[in-house]
Formats: C-alpha cells, structure tokens, sequence
C-alpha cells in the first residue's frame, strides 16, 4: 500500500503526471476500440504497418519544426494508399505489399532521425514513447482525436459490422466497401499519432491489438467486445503507468506488459472453459450411451 498511496500522491501533486494518467486512458480507450475491428478484419499487420510508416513524417515534421500530427498522418495515409495500389495493381499479395512499404518507410524514418541527431529528435521517444513527457497540447491532441474516432465508430457501426462480418453482402447491399477499408486506414494512423507519446511507433500495435485480442476471446457480441477492450486498455494504461513511475521503467513498455499478461490470463481462462465445456459435454453423451445400452 505504501508505493499505492506514494503514486496517489504525486498524482495529486505532479501536473505531468495527470496529464499522463489522462493520456494513458485515452490512448487505453481508443485502441481497444479501434483495435477490435482491426483484429475482426484481419488486418493487425496493416496496423504494424502504419504505426512503423508514420516515423518519417513525424522526423521530418521535428526537423521542421511544424506539428508531428500533420506529418504523421500524412505518411500513414499515403503508406496505406501505397499498399492498396500495389496489391491491386500487380501480382504482389496484401502481406508482401505490406512489408515492402512500412520498412522502406521505417527505414527511411530511422535515416532521416540518425542525419540529425543534434536536432534534438530523440529517437528512443519516438520509438518507444514518453508518457510521462505529455504536454498539455499533446493531451488536447490526444482527447479530440480520440472523441473523433469514438463519433466515427458510433456513427457508421453498422457498416463497420456488415464490412467486417460479410463484406459479400456489404457490396451487394450497396456499401462503398473500398471507401470503409481506407477511412478506417485513416481512424488507424490517427490512433497511431495519438500514441506516438504513450507507447511510441513500436509498441504501439500491442495496444491495437492486444486488449482487443483479450476481448475477443472472452466474447462472441461485439459490442462486449468493444467494451471490454477499451476497458483492458485503460487498465493497462493505468497499471503501467504506475509500474513506470514507481520502478522508473520504460512506460510504453510497461503498458504493454501488463496488457500481454491480461490476454494470458484470458487465454488460459477461455482455454480452460473450452476444456470444461468439452469435459462435461462428453461426460453427457457417455451417460446417456450408457442408459441407451
């Protein structure tokens, strides 16, 4: 209870450190939510993707001395514009065409950040994020992008459900399928930029996918899902936050630990359950082959 009551404590004296609280749960939030339709589509890769792509718009935005939002965006668009025009447009499948653009972009992003190094762009930051460093601007960014995703997928769901369920019937229904795939690419990197300070480029797939992924697992109805998501994200943000504050360890990497060790146990429930369930369904049947006998 001592380093409890010691982390409240700071809580209420720090400013920094609400701020990170406040930006922690946010970026629990909004990819635990955004997360759950990128693990149902199948497109957790395409998640890495744009999380590792935004790294050069982000350099050259420091180097520049303009927003990192602007330049993040920017190259997390155009890499996923990059993808789909390439897996269309020639013999090269989704997955190749997705690990031949993020690390050209990744790549590109590291060279740019080493050719200016006394620029004061860390890269450690920018990799693995600094929570702890959120500005006041870097919060406000944070809430407002969050509050736009949350719109997003509360106004357009049910053609999020029926393009993610059975884009079949998406399209025979009328839905513009192509439009849903490339707007949720741009929900994707403004959840990546929202992240960029909590988790870094990363790390920041672990938390698209990880909290969604424990959801899933515990749950057939996606708005449960959703749900349970957001609320794995936030306890993760909170609990590692914590951990990184009294045991001064990396915050983004303290994040995703806890929220590895939630899907664990959630693994080693649901699996146990199924074992169980099976267990005692065939108990049943062998009960009832014996009383037909």
């Amino acid at each position: 209870m001592g380093s409890i009551g010691y982390f409240i404590d700071s809580l209420y004296a720090y400013q920094y450190l609400q701020n990170a609280m406040i930006a922690a749960v946010l970026v629990g939030i909004v990819c635990g939510v955004i997360g759950c339709f990128i693990i149902l589509r199948g497109m957790a890769l395409m998640g890495d993707a744009i999380s590792h792509a935004v790294l050069p718009g982000v350099a050259v935005a420091y180097m520049l001395g303009f927003s990192f939002f602007i330049g993040a965006v920017f190259t997390g668009v155009l890499t996923a514009l990059g993808i789909g025009y390439i897996s269309q447009n020639s013999r090269i499948k989704d997955d190749s065409a997705i690990g031949i653009m993020f690390t050209a972009a990744f790549a590109l992003g590291v060279i740019l950040i080493t050719l200016r190094r006394g620029t004061g762009v860390d890269l450690w930051h920018i990799l693995f994020g600094n929570v702890l460093a959120v500005s006041q601007a870097d919060l406000w960014m944070t809430f407002w992008i969050g509050i736009l995703v949350l719109i997003s997928v509360f106004l357009f769901y049910k053609q999020l459900l029926l393009s993610t369920f059975d884009p079949v019937m998406a399209v025979a229904v009328g839905l513009p399928t192509r439009l849903i795939h490339y707007s949720l690419m741009l929900l994707l990197s403004l959840v990546t930029v929202a992240s960029l300070k909590t988790v870094g480029i990363v790390l920041v797939v672990a938390m698209l996918v990880t909290p969604g992924s424990t959801a899933y697992l515990l749950t057939n109805r996606l708005p449960v899902m959703l749900f349970l998501a957001a609320v794995f994200g936030v306890f993760s943000s909170i609990t590692g936050v914590y951990f990184s504050y009294i045991y001064d360890f990396a915050t983004g990497a303290s994040i995703v630990v806890v929220a590895s060790i939630l899907f664990a146990l959630s693994f080693i429930y649901s699996h146990k359950q199924s074992f169980l369930t099976r267990f005692f369904r065939t108990g049943k049947v062998q009960e009832k082959a014996k009383l037909i006998n």
